[in-house]
């Protein structure tokens, strides 16, 4: 089967009396819409290990998530999508919830491991798939140079260049990508990482592994608001008056951390006037499944 989808993935403007109040335009890139459940940047890093896996022969993907995992999501069901068989090997102790229902209603099989093993994913896969020559490893997150491969995509689909790119990081995979991607057309856009987790400084570690060309760009590690899947009151009420106010979906792991992110720093006058700036919407909405009680 041919392994291609759709892009769709429009530039829309954001309004705020705060950006018109400090001059500068805040566009957001939609990668919500690429596909309901494989959306954002999860397809973009998906694409190419796909294609990678069809090229060995083998058709069984094998991947690890927590058990609020959208990276599971969306591996279940581009499988399902595009003929693979696919395992998700879950951290933590067994349970149901909404984001692994939808994972089995895609035909992935689960296997639920503790904490400490966890940790040795190839040594998981390799006790359970050793002797599965179909089977193909898909680290946590997609991270991978195929996935920063999909990932630089991205830029070639901007029909316009910004001052500014900002876009959340979990594995840093999505940042890189974006990174080679401007680097390949030579742009001058300065781009910004936002950490979602807790002493987030180690991702710029893992976002210069998968560069291309050694590159400058912002870390802005101090809205992680407790950790990774954590969050306040402030952000919640952030993010329930940006949906009211815009009518986009953003959720509290990622999106809804890093477009807190630009909105306080155009609030602290850091970007100067008359500054384009660009927000990458890397999908992720599920994620609030696991958090309702939170709203």
């Amino acid at each position: 089967m041919n392994i291609d989808l759709e892009i769709f993935s429009p530039v829309q403007p954001i309004s705020n009396p705060l950006f018109e109040e400090h001059g500068v335009k805040v566009f957001l890139k939609r990668d919500d819409l690429i596909h309901p459940m494989i959306s954002g940047n999860k397809w973009r890093k998906l694409k190419y290990l796909l294609k990678t896996t069809q090229s060995q022969g083998k058709n069984h993907l094998v991947t690890f998530g927590g058990a609020y995992s959208n990276h599971l999501l969306a591996t279940a069901a581009a499988a399902a999508r595009f003929g693979f068989k696919a395992t998700g090997i879950v951290r933590g102790e067994q349970v149901n919830n909404d984001t692994l229902f939808l994972c089995k209603l895609h035909g992935m099989q689960l296997i639920f491991t503790d904490r400490d093993s966890y940790r040795d994913k190839p040594a998981l896969f390799a006790q359970y798939f050793s002797d599965d020559n179909d089977a193909f490893f898909i680290d946590e997150g997609g991270a991978s140079p195929e996935a920063a491969l999909g990932c630089a995509e991205l830029v070639n689909e901007l029909t316009e260049t910004y001052d500014h790119i900002f876009c959340a990081c979990g594995t840093g995979t999505t940042a890189a990508g974006i990174i080679n991607g401007l680097n390949n057309h030579q742009f001058k856009t300065r781009f910004h990482a936002v950490p979602v987790f807790k002493n987030g400084d180690f991702i710029r570690e893992e976002i210069n592994r998968f560069l291309t060309t050694p590159t400058d760009y912002d870390l802005h590690t101090d809205y992680h608001f407790g950790g990774y899947g954590k969050a306040d009151d402030q952000l919640i009420n952030f993010i329930k008056k940006f949906v009211s106010a815009t009518g986009i979906v953003i959720e509290p792991v990622y999106t809804g951390k890093m477009m807190y992110t630009l909105y306080d720093l155009i609030g602290k006058g850091h970007f100067k006037p008359g500054s384009k700036i660009l927000a990458i919407h890397s999908g992720g909405i599920w994620g609030l499944l696991g958090m309702k009680d939170k709203f």
